[in-house]
Protein backbone atom coordinates (compact mmCIF):
# COMPACT_ATOMS: atom_id res chain seq x y z
CA UNK A 1 0.00 0.00 0.00
CA UNK A 2 1.20 3.69 -0.75
CA UNK A 3 2.71 5.62 1.93
CA UNK A 4 0.15 8.28 3.21
CA UNK A 5 0.95 9.61 5.75
CA UNK A 6 3.60 12.84 6.39
CA UNK A 7 5.74 12.60 9.64
CA UNK A 8 3.42 16.16 10.47
CA UNK A 9 0.48 13.74 9.84
CA UNK A 10 1.17 11.81 12.52
CA UNK A 11 -0.84 11.82 15.59
CA UNK A 12 2.07 12.10 18.55
CA UNK A 13 3.02 15.29 16.84
CA UNK A 14 0.19 16.96 18.50
CA UNK A 15 2.32 16.17 22.00
CA UNK A 16 5.78 15.83 20.67
CA UNK A 17 6.27 18.16 17.55
CA UNK A 18 4.38 20.97 18.29
CA UNK A 19 7.04 24.23 19.34
CA UNK A 20 4.65 25.51 22.15
CA UNK A 21 5.37 24.59 26.48
CA UNK A 22 3.39 22.07 26.31
CA UNK A 23 5.11 20.05 23.76
CA UNK A 24 8.71 21.12 25.82
CA UNK A 25 7.07 19.76 28.54
CA UNK A 26 6.37 16.21 26.52
CA UNK A 27 9.66 16.01 25.32
CA UNK A 28 11.88 17.00 28.33
CA UNK A 29 9.68 14.34 30.19
CA UNK A 30 10.86 11.83 27.74
CA UNK A 31 14.38 12.97 28.22
CA UNK A 32 14.02 12.66 32.31
CA UNK A 33 13.31 9.00 31.26
CA UNK A 34 16.66 8.78 29.49
CA UNK A 35 15.03 9.35 25.72
CA UNK A 36 16.90 11.72 23.07
CA UNK A 37 15.08 13.71 20.43
CA UNK A 38 16.64 11.04 18.17
CA UNK A 39 14.43 8.54 19.85
CA UNK A 40 11.07 10.37 18.84
CA UNK A 41 11.92 13.41 15.96
CA UNK A 42 9.48 12.26 13.01
CA UNK A 43 9.00 8.58 13.91
CA UNK A 44 5.53 6.65 14.61
CA UNK A 45 5.32 6.53 18.69
CA UNK A 46 3.97 2.32 18.80
CA UNK A 47 2.47 1.55 22.02
CA UNK A 48 2.79 -1.77 22.75
CA UNK A 49 0.05 -3.04 24.93
CA UNK A 50 1.53 -5.90 26.81
CA UNK A 51 -0.62 -7.68 29.17
CA UNK A 52 2.10 -9.92 30.95
CA UNK A 53 1.83 -11.24 34.72
CA UNK A 54 3.56 -13.20 37.19
CA UNK A 55 0.60 -14.94 37.77
CA UNK A 56 -1.04 -15.57 34.18
CA UNK A 57 0.87 -18.66 33.38
CA UNK A 58 -0.33 -17.92 29.58
CA UNK A 59 1.65 -14.71 29.35
CA UNK A 60 4.78 -14.80 31.43
CA UNK A 61 6.32 -15.03 28.79
CA UNK A 62 5.32 -12.05 27.01
CA UNK A 63 8.05 -9.46 29.12
CA UNK A 64 11.02 -10.47 27.08
CA UNK A 65 8.39 -10.56 23.67
CA UNK A 66 8.02 -7.39 24.46
CA UNK A 67 11.59 -6.91 23.66
CA UNK A 68 11.32 -8.39 20.65
CA UNK A 69 8.88 -6.11 19.13
CA UNK A 70 10.54 -3.03 20.46
CA UNK A 71 13.76 -4.57 18.68
CA UNK A 72 11.46 -4.54 15.32
CA UNK A 73 10.07 -1.60 15.85
CA UNK A 74 13.31 0.57 15.99
CA UNK A 75 14.60 -1.33 13.14
CA UNK A 76 12.14 0.25 10.80
CA UNK A 77 12.26 3.38 12.64
CA UNK A 78 9.51 3.61 14.92
CA UNK A 79 9.38 4.33 18.91
CA UNK A 80 8.01 1.89 21.05
CA UNK A 81 6.74 2.50 24.53
CA UNK A 82 5.29 -0.52 26.08
CA UNK A 83 2.23 0.15 28.11
CA UNK A 84 0.94 -2.65 30.93
CA UNK A 85 -2.69 -3.83 31.07
CA UNK A 86 -4.77 -5.85 32.90
CA UNK A 87 -3.28 -9.38 32.35
CA UNK A 88 -6.79 -11.56 32.94
CA UNK A 89 -5.64 -14.51 34.05
CA UNK A 90 -8.50 -17.20 32.90
CA UNK A 91 -7.19 -19.73 36.12
CA UNK A 92 -6.68 -17.05 38.53
CA UNK A 93 -9.08 -14.42 38.17
CA UNK A 94 -12.31 -15.11 40.18
CA UNK A 95 -15.21 -14.96 40.07
CA UNK A 96 -14.63 -15.20 36.02
CA UNK A 97 -12.21 -13.09 33.52
CA UNK A 98 -15.94 -12.55 31.78
CA UNK A 99 -16.74 -10.09 34.10
CA UNK A 100 -13.31 -8.21 33.36
CA UNK A 101 -13.01 -8.46 29.49
CA UNK A 102 -14.90 -5.44 29.12
CA UNK A 103 -12.52 -3.63 31.35
CA UNK A 104 -9.65 -4.80 29.44
CA UNK A 105 -11.21 -3.09 26.46
CA UNK A 106 -12.05 -0.13 28.37
CA UNK A 107 -8.41 -0.04 29.43
CA UNK A 108 -7.07 -1.05 25.60
CA UNK A 109 -9.04 2.47 24.27
CA UNK A 110 -8.48 4.85 26.78
CA UNK A 111 -4.67 3.75 27.17
CA UNK A 112 -4.31 4.10 22.95
CA UNK A 113 -6.25 7.37 23.23
CA UNK A 114 -4.69 9.35 25.84
CA UNK A 115 -1.16 8.41 24.99
CA UNK A 116 0.72 9.91 22.07
CA UNK A 117 0.33 6.96 20.36
CA UNK A 118 0.09 6.03 16.67
CA UNK A 119 -0.02 2.82 16.13
CA UNK A 120 -0.50 0.03 18.47
CA UNK A 121 0.93 -3.66 18.92
CA UNK A 122 -1.63 -5.84 20.96
CA UNK A 123 0.03 -8.81 23.13
CA UNK A 124 -2.21 -11.21 24.64
CA UNK A 125 -3.90 -14.54 23.96
CA UNK A 126 -5.15 -15.96 27.14
CA UNK A 127 -9.08 -16.40 26.42
CA UNK A 128 -10.49 -12.38 27.21
CA UNK A 129 -7.29 -11.36 26.43
CA UNK A 130 -7.95 -11.21 22.50
CA UNK A 131 -11.21 -9.90 22.11
CA UNK A 132 -10.75 -7.25 24.96
CA UNK A 133 -7.32 -5.95 23.57
CA UNK A 134 -8.86 -5.94 19.60
CA UNK A 135 -12.32 -4.22 20.98
CA UNK A 136 -10.65 -1.88 22.91
CA UNK A 137 -8.25 -1.22 19.36
CA UNK A 138 -11.65 -1.06 17.34
CA UNK A 139 -12.97 1.50 19.28
CA UNK A 140 -9.82 3.30 19.31
CA UNK A 141 -9.23 3.02 15.52
CA UNK A 142 -5.69 3.70 14.71
CA UNK A 143 -3.71 0.96 12.88
CA UNK A 144 -2.88 -2.10 15.42
CA UNK A 145 -1.38 -5.70 15.20
CA UNK A 146 -2.35 -8.42 17.34
CA UNK A 147 0.65 -10.87 19.12
CA UNK A 148 -1.13 -14.26 19.68
CA UNK A 149 0.89 -15.59 23.36
CA UNK A 150 0.62 -18.92 21.21
CA UNK A 151 -0.37 -22.52 22.96
CA UNK A 152 2.26 -24.25 25.32
CA UNK A 153 4.20 -27.46 24.43
CA UNK A 154 1.95 -30.72 24.93
CA UNK A 155 1.74 -32.27 28.50
CA UNK A 156 2.86 -35.83 29.55
CA UNK A 157 2.03 -38.54 31.87
CA UNK A 158 2.73 -42.20 31.88
CA UNK A 159 3.43 -41.69 28.02
CA UNK A 160 0.41 -40.45 27.54
CA UNK A 161 -0.46 -36.64 25.71
CA UNK A 162 -2.48 -34.39 28.15
CA UNK A 163 -4.08 -31.46 27.35
CA UNK A 164 -4.59 -29.28 29.51
CA UNK A 165 -8.18 -28.25 30.87
CA UNK A 166 -9.73 -31.30 28.62
CA UNK A 167 -7.87 -34.19 30.59
CA UNK A 168 -8.23 -32.38 33.91
CA UNK A 169 -12.16 -32.64 33.60
CA UNK A 170 -11.27 -35.80 31.88
CA UNK A 171 -9.30 -37.45 35.11
CA UNK A 172 -10.84 -35.77 37.55
CA UNK A 173 -14.14 -37.56 36.36
CA UNK A 174 -11.85 -40.43 36.72
CA UNK A 175 -10.81 -39.64 39.86
CA UNK A 176 -14.27 -38.99 41.36
CA UNK A 177 -15.00 -42.31 40.19
CA UNK A 178 -12.65 -43.68 42.25
CA UNK A 179 -10.44 -45.20 39.00
CA UNK A 180 -7.15 -42.65 39.55
CA UNK A 181 -4.83 -42.70 42.80
CA UNK A 182 -4.01 -39.40 44.75
CA UNK A 183 -0.85 -40.28 43.44
CA UNK A 184 -1.60 -40.28 39.83
CA UNK A 185 -3.88 -37.14 40.10
CA UNK A 186 -0.67 -35.61 41.77
CA UNK A 187 1.66 -36.77 39.06
CA UNK A 188 -0.89 -35.43 36.23
CA UNK A 189 -0.80 -32.12 37.89
CA UNK A 190 2.85 -31.77 37.79
CA UNK A 191 2.77 -33.09 33.67
CA UNK A 192 -0.02 -31.27 32.17
CA UNK A 193 1.32 -27.83 31.23
CA UNK A 194 5.05 -28.11 30.80
CA UNK A 195 6.14 -24.66 30.06
CA UNK A 196 4.35 -21.20 29.36
CA UNK A 197 1.69 -20.61 27.10
CA UNK A 198 -2.25 -20.77 26.60
CA UNK A 199 -3.80 -24.25 26.84
CA UNK A 200 -2.47 -26.38 23.66
CA UNK A 201 -6.17 -27.84 23.27
CA UNK A 202 -9.28 -26.12 21.24
CA UNK A 203 -9.93 -24.10 23.71
CA UNK A 204 -10.98 -20.68 23.90
CA UNK A 205 -7.55 -19.21 24.00
CA UNK A 206 -6.48 -21.49 20.78
CA UNK A 207 -9.41 -20.18 19.17
CA UNK A 208 -9.53 -17.16 19.64
CA UNK A 209 -6.06 -16.31 18.31
CA UNK A 210 -6.97 -18.31 15.13
CA UNK A 211 -9.82 -15.51 14.84
CA UNK A 212 -7.78 -12.90 15.24
CA UNK A 213 -5.98 -14.01 12.70
CA UNK A 214 -8.65 -15.14 10.29
CA UNK A 215 -9.84 -11.57 10.87
CA UNK A 216 -6.31 -10.22 9.54
CA UNK A 217 -5.47 -8.51 12.81
CA UNK A 218 -2.23 -10.98 12.52
CA UNK A 219 0.62 -12.11 10.66
CA UNK A 220 0.10 -15.29 8.89
CA UNK A 221 0.25 -17.97 10.73
CA UNK A 222 1.08 -16.23 14.18
CA UNK A 223 -1.83 -17.98 15.83
CA UNK A 224 -0.33 -21.82 15.42
CA UNK A 225 3.14 -21.19 16.54
CA UNK A 226 3.99 -22.83 20.08
CA UNK A 227 4.75 -20.24 22.55
CA UNK A 228 7.78 -21.98 23.41
CA UNK A 229 8.72 -22.11 20.00
CA UNK A 230 11.93 -19.62 18.45
CA UNK A 231 9.46 -18.93 15.86
CA UNK A 232 7.99 -16.63 18.46
CA UNK A 233 10.13 -14.28 19.38
CA UNK A 234 11.11 -13.87 15.72
CA UNK A 235 7.21 -13.52 14.60
CA UNK A 236 7.03 -10.90 17.38
CA UNK A 237 10.52 -8.77 15.61
CA UNK A 238 8.27 -8.87 12.50
CA UNK A 239 4.95 -7.47 13.79
CA UNK A 240 7.36 -4.80 15.31
CA UNK A 241 8.69 -3.83 12.24
CA UNK A 242 5.92 -4.58 10.35
CA UNK A 243 2.97 -1.90 12.63
CA UNK A 244 5.85 0.91 11.27
CA UNK A 245 4.46 0.63 8.11
CA UNK A 246 1.31 0.20 9.33
CA UNK A 247 1.17 3.49 10.57
CA UNK A 248 2.60 5.55 7.58
CA UNK A 249 0.15 3.25 5.35
CA UNK A 250 -3.17 4.24 7.79
CA UNK A 251 -4.12 0.44 7.83
CA UNK A 252 -6.59 0.87 10.78
CA UNK A 253 -9.13 -1.92 11.89
CA UNK A 254 -11.74 -0.28 10.03
CA UNK A 255 -10.16 -0.92 6.80
CA UNK A 256 -9.54 -5.09 7.76
CA UNK A 257 -12.60 -5.59 9.47
CA UNK A 258 -15.34 -5.93 6.87
CA UNK A 259 -18.09 -8.61 7.14
CA UNK A 260 -16.43 -10.67 4.53
CA UNK A 261 -13.37 -10.72 7.54
CA UNK A 262 -15.74 -11.63 9.82
CA UNK A 263 -17.27 -14.42 8.00
CA UNK A 264 -14.20 -15.79 7.12
CA UNK A 265 -13.26 -15.93 11.15
CA UNK A 266 -16.50 -17.49 11.74
CA UNK A 267 -16.14 -20.05 9.09
CA UNK A 268 -12.19 -20.80 10.52
CA UNK A 269 -13.71 -21.12 13.81
CA UNK A 270 -15.72 -24.50 12.63
CA UNK A 271 -13.52 -25.40 10.47
CA UNK A 272 -11.29 -25.81 14.15
CA UNK A 273 -14.10 -26.79 16.09
CA UNK A 274 -13.61 -23.83 18.07
CA UNK A 275 -14.78 -22.86 21.91
CA UNK A 276 -17.93 -22.10 22.19
CA UNK A 277 -16.84 -18.98 24.19
CA UNK A 278 -16.15 -17.83 20.80
CA UNK A 279 -19.77 -16.55 19.77
CA UNK A 280 -19.81 -14.04 22.54
CA UNK A 281 -16.61 -12.38 21.84
CA UNK A 282 -17.31 -12.00 17.96
CA UNK A 283 -20.66 -10.40 18.22
CA UNK A 284 -19.17 -8.17 20.79
CA UNK A 285 -16.32 -7.52 18.45
CA UNK A 286 -18.11 -7.35 15.39
CA UNK A 287 -21.01 -4.52 16.86
CA UNK A 288 -17.54 -2.68 17.91
CA UNK A 289 -16.52 -2.38 14.42
CA UNK A 290 -20.28 -1.75 13.04
CA UNK A 291 -20.69 -5.19 11.68
CA UNK A 292 -24.57 -6.34 12.17
CA UNK A 293 -23.88 -9.51 13.98
CA UNK A 294 -25.81 -11.92 16.05
CA UNK A 295 -25.57 -15.99 16.34
CA UNK A 296 -27.72 -17.31 13.46
CA UNK A 297 -24.63 -16.15 11.24
CA UNK A 298 -22.85 -19.11 13.47
CA UNK A 299 -25.44 -21.39 12.65
CA UNK A 300 -26.18 -20.66 9.18
CA UNK A 301 -22.39 -20.83 8.21
CA UNK A 302 -21.63 -23.93 10.64
CA UNK A 303 -23.95 -25.42 8.42
CA UNK A 304 -21.57 -24.59 5.49
CA UNK A 305 -18.39 -25.70 7.35
CA UNK A 306 -17.48 -28.88 8.47
CA UNK A 307 -14.60 -29.22 11.52
CA UNK A 308 -11.20 -29.96 9.51
CA UNK A 309 -9.00 -29.85 12.64
CA UNK A 310 -8.57 -32.78 14.38
CA UNK A 311 -7.67 -31.21 17.53
CA UNK A 312 -8.83 -31.78 21.84
CA UNK A 313 -11.96 -31.82 22.74
CA UNK A 314 -13.52 -32.22 19.09
CA UNK A 315 -10.62 -34.87 17.92
CA UNK A 316 -7.34 -36.55 19.07
CA UNK A 317 -4.11 -34.10 18.45
CA UNK A 318 -3.12 -31.27 20.16
CA UNK A 319 -1.92 -27.62 19.28
CA UNK A 320 1.79 -28.57 19.17
CA UNK A 321 0.40 -30.99 16.51
CA UNK A 322 -1.67 -28.40 14.52
CA UNK A 323 1.36 -26.40 14.21
CA UNK A 324 3.68 -28.97 12.55
CA UNK A 325 1.20 -30.19 10.56
CA UNK A 326 0.95 -26.85 8.80
CA UNK A 327 -0.99 -24.66 11.14
CA UNK A 328 -3.48 -22.09 10.24
CA UNK A 329 -2.45 -21.68 6.86
CA UNK A 330 -2.04 -25.08 6.27
CA UNK A 331 -6.11 -24.92 7.38
CA UNK A 332 -7.40 -22.45 5.64
CA UNK A 333 -5.63 -23.49 2.23
CA UNK A 334 -7.88 -26.74 2.66
CA UNK A 335 -11.11 -24.61 2.71
CA UNK A 336 -9.96 -21.29 0.66
CA UNK A 337 -12.58 -22.38 -2.00
CA UNK A 338 -15.44 -21.31 1.59
CA UNK A 339 -13.61 -18.58 2.31
CA UNK A 340 -13.27 -14.85 0.89
CA UNK A 341 -9.62 -14.44 -0.39
CA UNK A 342 -9.84 -10.71 -0.47
CA UNK A 343 -10.33 -9.50 2.41
CA UNK A 344 -6.79 -7.54 3.32
CA UNK A 345 -4.94 -8.48 6.44
CA UNK A 346 -2.00 -6.50 8.75
CA UNK A 347 0.74 -7.32 6.21
CA UNK A 348 -1.42 -4.88 3.41
CA UNK A 349 -1.88 -8.38 1.60
CA UNK A 350 -4.84 -10.34 1.18
CA UNK A 351 -5.96 -13.46 2.77
CA UNK A 352 -5.53 -15.46 -0.26
CA UNK A 353 -1.99 -13.56 -0.86
CA UNK A 354 -1.34 -14.77 2.32
CA UNK A 355 -1.81 -18.41 2.58
CA UNK A 356 -0.11 -18.92 -0.92
CA UNK A 357 1.89 -21.90 -0.75
CA UNK A 358 0.71 -23.07 2.75
CA UNK A 359 0.34 -27.24 2.50
CA UNK A 360 -0.94 -29.76 4.93
CA UNK A 361 1.71 -31.97 6.41
CA UNK A 362 0.06 -34.40 8.47
CA UNK A 363 -3.37 -34.84 6.89
CA UNK A 364 -4.53 -36.73 10.11
CA UNK A 365 -4.63 -33.72 12.11
CA UNK A 366 -5.75 -30.97 9.01
CA UNK A 367 -8.17 -33.08 7.15
CA UNK A 368 -9.61 -31.92 4.03
CA UNK A 369 -13.27 -30.97 2.99
CA UNK A 370 -13.84 -34.10 1.31
CA UNK A 371 -12.78 -36.15 5.13
CA UNK A 372 -13.97 -33.90 7.30
CA UNK A 373 -13.77 -34.88 11.07
CA UNK A 374 -17.55 -33.94 11.50
CA UNK A 375 -20.05 -33.21 9.17
CA UNK A 376 -20.82 -29.74 10.16
CA UNK A 377 -19.14 -27.10 12.10
CA UNK A 378 -18.29 -26.86 15.48
CA UNK A 379 -21.41 -25.34 17.46
CA UNK A 380 -25.35 -25.06 16.50
CA UNK A 381 -27.35 -22.72 17.75
CA UNK A 382 -31.39 -23.61 19.15
CA UNK A 383 -34.21 -21.84 19.75
CA UNK A 384 -37.36 -22.37 21.73
CA UNK A 385 -39.46 -21.08 24.48
CA UNK A 386 -37.08 -22.56 26.84
CA UNK A 387 -34.15 -20.12 24.92
CA UNK A 388 -36.34 -17.21 22.84
CA UNK A 389 -33.18 -15.18 21.68
CA UNK A 390 -31.36 -18.87 21.43
CA UNK A 391 -28.82 -20.98 22.87
CA UNK A 392 -25.53 -22.92 22.11
CA UNK A 393 -24.43 -26.81 21.94
CA UNK A 394 -21.06 -28.06 20.61
CA UNK A 395 -22.16 -31.06 18.67
CA UNK A 396 -18.55 -32.10 17.90
CA UNK A 397 -17.81 -32.71 21.38
CA UNK A 398 -21.11 -34.51 22.72
CA UNK A 399 -22.09 -37.87 22.95
CA UNK A 400 -24.21 -38.09 19.57
CA UNK A 401 -26.92 -40.04 21.50
CA UNK A 402 -27.76 -36.72 23.22
CA UNK A 403 -28.10 -34.27 19.97
CA UNK A 404 -32.26 -35.56 19.93
CA UNK A 405 -33.31 -35.98 23.55
CA UNK A 406 -36.18 -36.04 25.67
CA UNK A 407 -35.80 -36.27 29.48
CA UNK A 408 -37.26 -34.52 32.54
CA UNK A 409 -34.78 -32.12 34.34
CA UNK A 410 -33.55 -31.56 37.69
CA UNK A 411 -33.17 -28.16 38.30
CA UNK A 412 -30.31 -26.53 40.39
CA UNK A 413 -30.90 -22.76 41.46
CA UNK A 414 -27.30 -21.99 41.62
CA UNK A 415 -23.87 -23.61 41.28
CA UNK A 416 -23.49 -23.57 45.46
CA UNK A 417 -27.27 -25.83 45.36
CA UNK A 418 -25.79 -27.99 42.37
CA UNK A 419 -22.49 -28.82 44.04
CA UNK A 420 -24.45 -30.22 46.76
CA UNK A 421 -26.52 -32.22 45.15
CA UNK A 422 -24.54 -33.72 42.58
CA UNK A 423 -22.24 -35.14 45.10
CA UNK A 424 -25.36 -37.07 47.09
CA UNK A 425 -25.18 -40.92 46.61
CA UNK A 426 -29.42 -40.88 47.02
CA UNK A 427 -29.99 -38.25 44.24
CA UNK A 428 -32.94 -39.65 41.87
CA UNK A 429 -30.95 -39.14 38.76
CA UNK A 430 -30.61 -41.39 35.64
CA UNK A 431 -28.54 -41.11 32.45
CA UNK A 432 -31.34 -39.61 30.86
CA UNK A 433 -32.32 -36.34 33.32
CA UNK A 434 -31.83 -33.16 32.04
CA UNK A 435 -29.73 -31.23 34.40
CA UNK A 436 -30.22 -27.84 35.02
CA UNK A 437 -28.25 -24.48 36.25
CA UNK A 438 -29.54 -20.97 36.90
CA UNK A 439 -28.61 -18.10 37.76
CA UNK A 440 -25.15 -18.75 35.59
CA UNK A 441 -25.86 -15.83 33.09
CA UNK A 442 -23.88 -12.29 32.27
CA UNK A 443 -25.86 -10.66 35.27
CA UNK A 444 -26.66 -13.79 37.59
CA UNK A 445 -23.28 -15.28 37.68
CA UNK A 446 -22.30 -12.61 38.11
CA UNK A 447 -19.84 -12.19 35.29
CA UNK A 448 -21.38 -15.56 33.29
CA UNK A 449 -18.65 -18.22 34.61
CA UNK A 450 -17.58 -21.33 32.94
CA UNK A 451 -20.15 -23.48 35.28
CA UNK A 452 -21.94 -24.85 32.38
CA UNK A 453 -20.12 -27.97 31.90
CA UNK A 454 -22.41 -29.88 35.26
CA UNK A 455 -20.11 -32.23 37.03
CA UNK A 456 -21.70 -35.77 36.47
CA UNK A 457 -23.57 -36.94 39.20
CA UNK A 458 -21.45 -39.32 41.68
CA UNK A 459 -24.15 -41.89 41.42
CA UNK A 460 -24.09 -41.92 37.82
CA UNK A 461 -20.20 -41.88 37.73
CA UNK A 462 -20.11 -45.08 39.60
CA UNK A 463 -22.13 -46.55 36.34
CA UNK A 464 -19.86 -45.60 34.32
CA UNK A 465 -21.66 -42.25 32.91
CA UNK A 466 -19.62 -39.75 31.22
CA UNK A 467 -22.15 -37.63 29.45
CA UNK A 468 -25.76 -36.08 29.47
CA UNK A 469 -27.32 -33.09 29.11
CA UNK A 470 -26.99 -30.02 30.92
CA UNK A 471 -28.10 -26.76 30.38
CA UNK A 472 -27.44 -23.67 31.75
CA UNK A 473 -27.17 -20.15 31.14
CA UNK A 474 -23.74 -19.75 31.91
CA UNK A 475 -20.51 -20.72 29.51
CA UNK A 476 -18.16 -23.26 29.52
CA UNK A 477 -14.35 -23.60 28.91
CA UNK A 478 -13.62 -24.14 25.47
CA UNK A 479 -11.13 -27.35 26.36
CA UNK A 480 -14.52 -28.41 27.88
CA UNK A 481 -16.98 -31.47 26.11
CA UNK A 482 -20.01 -33.10 26.77
CA UNK A 483 -23.67 -32.48 25.94
CA UNK A 484 -23.71 -29.21 27.31
CA UNK A 485 -26.33 -26.82 25.90
CA UNK A 486 -25.07 -23.06 27.01
CA UNK A 487 -25.55 -19.34 26.66
CA UNK A 488 -29.13 -19.40 27.30
CA UNK A 489 -30.48 -16.32 26.69
CA UNK A 490 -32.44 -14.06 28.33
CA UNK A 491 -30.72 -15.58 31.10
CA UNK A 492 -32.46 -17.02 34.35
CA UNK A 493 -31.76 -14.19 36.46
CA UNK A 494 -33.40 -11.14 34.36
CA UNK A 495 -36.46 -13.53 34.07
CA UNK A 496 -35.92 -15.72 31.58
CA UNK A 497 -37.86 -19.10 30.92
CA UNK A 498 -34.74 -20.95 32.37
CA UNK A 499 -35.91 -19.00 35.98
CA UNK A 500 -39.23 -21.10 35.68
CA UNK A 501 -37.55 -24.71 34.86
CA UNK A 502 -38.56 -27.12 38.05
CA UNK A 503 -36.87 -30.68 38.90
CA UNK A 504 -39.83 -33.02 36.78
CA UNK A 505 -40.12 -30.24 34.07
CA UNK A 506 -39.65 -32.30 30.52
CA UNK A 507 -37.33 -30.81 28.06
CA UNK A 508 -36.92 -31.72 24.80
CA UNK A 509 -33.82 -31.36 22.88
CA UNK A 510 -33.37 -32.03 18.76
CA UNK A 511 -29.99 -30.65 17.59
CA UNK A 512 -30.77 -31.40 13.87
CA UNK A 513 -33.90 -29.12 13.73
CA UNK A 514 -32.74 -26.68 15.87
CA UNK A 515 -34.56 -26.70 19.06
CA UNK A 516 -35.31 -26.68 22.07
CA UNK A 517 -38.65 -26.60 24.26
CA UNK A 518 -39.60 -26.72 27.62
CA UNK A 519 -42.81 -28.79 27.97
CA UNK A 520 -44.60 -26.65 30.10
CA UNK A 521 -48.12 -25.09 28.99
CA UNK A 522 -48.21 -21.05 28.69
CA UNK A 523 -50.52 -20.96 31.16
CA UNK A 524 -48.14 -22.52 33.69
CA UNK A 525 -45.70 -20.68 32.81
CA UNK A 526 -47.18 -17.25 33.26
CA UNK A 527 -47.97 -18.23 36.80
CA UNK A 528 -44.66 -19.28 37.80
CA UNK A 529 -43.30 -16.06 35.94
CA UNK A 530 -46.13 -14.15 38.55
CA UNK A 531 -44.22 -16.17 41.67
CA UNK A 532 -41.02 -15.13 40.50
CA UNK A 533 -38.99 -12.71 42.30
CA UNK A 534 -35.74 -11.70 41.12
CA UNK A 535 -32.46 -12.40 42.60
CA UNK A 536 -30.55 -9.61 44.96
CA UNK A 537 -27.57 -8.15 42.70
CA UNK A 538 -24.13 -9.51 43.93
CA UNK A 539 -22.11 -6.50 43.76
CA UNK A 540 -23.46 -3.08 45.70
CA UNK A 541 -20.57 -1.24 44.57
CA UNK A 542 -17.58 -0.43 42.28
CA UNK A 543 -17.02 -2.01 39.01
CA UNK A 544 -19.18 -5.06 39.92
CA UNK A 545 -21.64 -2.63 40.17
CA UNK A 546 -21.13 -0.87 36.95
CA UNK A 547 -20.81 -4.41 34.85
CA UNK A 548 -23.89 -5.33 36.83
CA UNK A 549 -25.94 -2.31 35.65
CA UNK A 550 -24.93 -2.22 31.91
CA UNK A 551 -23.66 -6.07 30.69
CA UNK A 552 -25.69 -7.09 28.18
CA UNK A 553 -26.98 -10.47 27.29
CA UNK A 554 -25.21 -13.34 25.71
CA UNK A 555 -26.75 -13.31 22.46
CA UNK A 556 -25.21 -9.42 21.64
CA UNK A 557 -21.91 -10.06 22.78
CA UNK A 558 -22.46 -9.60 26.61
CA UNK A 559 -20.87 -5.71 25.67
CA UNK A 560 -21.22 -2.85 27.83
CA UNK A 561 -23.98 -0.60 26.84
CA UNK A 562 -22.56 2.72 26.28
CA UNK A 563 -19.65 0.60 24.81
CA UNK A 564 -21.09 -1.32 22.04
CA UNK A 565 -22.29 1.34 19.36
CA UNK A 566 -20.23 2.59 17.16
CA UNK A 567 -19.35 6.40 17.88
CA UNK A 568 -16.90 8.91 17.37
CA UNK A 569 -14.76 9.74 20.64
CA UNK A 570 -13.37 13.14 20.22
CA UNK A 571 -9.12 13.39 20.41
CA UNK A 572 -7.88 14.65 23.96
CA UNK A 573 -7.09 18.33 23.73
CA UNK A 574 -3.07 19.26 24.25
CA UNK A 575 -3.05 21.97 26.88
Amino acid sequence: MPVKKRPEDLRSHRWLGVNDMRSFGHRSRLRQIGYDGEDWDGKPVIGIINTWSEINPCHVHLRARAENVKRGVLQAGGFPIELPAMSLSETFVKPTTMLYRNMLAMETEELLRSHPLDGAVLMGGCDKTTPGLIMGAISMGIPAIYIPAGPMLRGNWNGQQLGSGSDVWKYWTEKRAGNITEQEWNEIEGGIARSFGTCMVMGTAATMMAIAEALGLSLPGASSIPAADSNHPRMCGQAGRRIVDMVWEDLTPKKILTAAAFDNAIKVHMAMGGSTNAIIHVVAMARRAGIPMDMERFDQLSREVPVLANVRPSGKYLMEDFFYAGGLRGLMMQMKDRLDLSCITVTGKSIGENIEGAKVHIPDVIHSLDDPVYAEGATAVLRGNLAPDGCVIKPAAADKRFLKHRGKAIAFEDYNHMMVEIERDDLDVTPDHILVLKNAGPKGGPGMPEWGMLPIPKRLLAQGVRDMVRISDGRMSGTSYGACILHVAPESFVGGPLAFVQTGDEIEIDVEARRIHLHVSDEELTRRRAAWKQPAKKYPRGYGALYSEHIGQADTGCDFDFLAPLGPVPEPEIH
